[in-house]
């Protein structure tokens, strides 16, 4: 076998901090249609929920993640951040959704053609920057038939993320010399690389915004805290981590997150990348169809549900908005 890794399909998921709770279910659910796959909790702070939004099955690519905590302050966009975070829909969707948007609510901040692709974008409550983007190259994309929207307009994953970086060369030498990403275009102060997986993989793309005069980002809700891209199993994991130290990348061990398995570092612009497995996946502990369901925690914190559950946010799943 050889030593060497596997190539990274793309991105795995997002991970946002928020701070109410059940406006956050509301907007990602009632709003946007996502599926609420998973309700646990921070499992380095177990007093804060988390909560998992995805395709009807959770596929690695579509996973969008919140840690809710209550009174925090609005984070400060700057350098050394994730801008914004995209989510591809079919070519022919982007009135669909301005029309529902406008309809339920949320304003428009943005609209246009990036790389020849419409989009537009909006803010969740928190202020977290959102994007919709029909693009012809994600067509292929498989639609979500269990989705609570019409599969034809539903979200088909991400298409992208944009982070904001003051030396672009340095996060896309890491992107391109380690993690093998390739550069496709430019425009303006913006760059774009994708993953090398194939047309019916979402989440290929990360595009890096130059932004060498911004002032230092700060976490706070409406941030994202992270971003985690796909390892095929705990073996190619393994062979990541040898290779990341061989490129002078220092990366955490390898942490159970009972879903999947994760390491992480901070690339050179200061955007924490997380690398996480694709197994074991969110079906290990409920069925497929009752996902999302129940407050689920892995065994290590079972002897402690109790006090757990009464420290969390009193939350209810809502219905998707018609």
């Amino acid at each position: 076998m050889s030593d060497r890794p596997a190539p990274i399909l793309g991105l795995h998921h997002v991970t946002a901090i928020a701070s109410d709770a059940q406006a956050n279910l509301d907007f990602h659910v009632g709003v946007l249609g996502l599926r609420l796959i998973k309700r646990t909790v921070n499992f380095d702070d177990p007093s804060a929920a988390h909560f998992y939004f995805a395709d009807s099955t959770g596929s690695p690519g579509t996973v969008l993640t919140f840690f809710p905590w209550r009174h925090v302050k609005r984070g400060q966009r700057g350098s050394g951040e994730t801008q914004a975070t995209a989510f591809a829909i079919a070519p022919d969707s982007i009135g669909w959704w301005s029309e529902r948007l406008s309809r339920l609510g949320v304003d428009l901040i943005e609209t246009g053609e990036r790389f020849a692709d419409p989009f537009i974008a909006f803010e969740d409550p928190d202020g977290m920057r959102l994007e919709l983007v029909a693009s012809v190259s994600h067509s292929d994309l498989p639609q979500d038939d269990g989705s609570a929207l019409p599969p034809l307009h539903a979200i088909r994953g991400f298409h992208s993320v944009t982070l904001a970086v003051a030396a672009v060369d340095a996060t896309a030498a890491l992107l391109r010399d380690t993690m093998g990403f390739v550069e496709r275009e430019s425009e303006g102060s913006r760059l774009r690389l994708t993953a090398t997986s194939g047309p019916t993989t979402p989440a290929r793309a990360i595009d890096l915004l130059s932004t060498p005069d911004a002032p230092p980002s700060k976490l706070g809700a409406g941030s994202v805290h992270h971003i985690a891209f796909r390892m095929a199993d705990e073996a190619d994991q393994v062979r990541w981590h040898a290779a990341l130290s061989e490129h002078g990348v220092k990366s955490t061990r390898i942490v159970d997150r009972h879903y999947f398995r994760s390491l992480y570092f901070r690339e050179p612009g200061g955007v924490i990348f997380e690398f996480a497995t694709d197994l074991p996946g969110f079906a290990i502990d409920e069925p497929v169809d009752q996902l999302g369901h129940d407050l689920m925690l892995p065994a290590w914190l079972e002897s402690r549900r109790d006090s757990i559950v009464a420290a969390l946010p009193k939350v209810t799943l809502p219905a998707v908005k018609p």
